[in-house]
């Protein structure tokens, strides 16, 4: 099954799980998965959130952020990919100073 994300309507969510600014995404869902091209523009964020039947992969297309997750904080770029496991939680901030651009898959689990 292909998915082609230009032909998706692209949904934008305002303050999306407590974040800042608005979560503009692309995104698939059926019942055992959400694939999604989620995009931030600089200084906007998917606020902290937990993971409770499912885990989430993040892979970073364009830009450069931050991720915080349980009690720690990493930074993430182009190139480079965030995982969430079942049971954590986690935020995703641009805080670079171009768009942050990038594919996620949410497994139902």
């Amino acid at each position: 099954m292909k998915i082609v994300f230009n032909e998706i309507e692209e949904a934008v969510l305002p303050q999306f799980q407590g974040g800042e600014k608005e979560f503009k995404t692309r995104m698939f869902a059926d019942q055992y998965n959400k694939i999604q091209r989620g995009r931030l523009e600089p200084g906007a964020s998917i606020g902290m959130h937990t993971h409770d039947t499912s885990s989430e992969i993040i892979y970073i297309l364009e830009g450069n952020g931050t991720v915080l997750f349980d009690e720690g904080r990493e930074s993430v770029k182009a190139g480079e990919c965030h995982y969430c496991p079942k049971g954590h939680a986690h935020s995703l901030i641009n805080s670079g100073d171009k768009e942050l651009v990038f594919f996620a898959v949410v497994p139902q689990q």
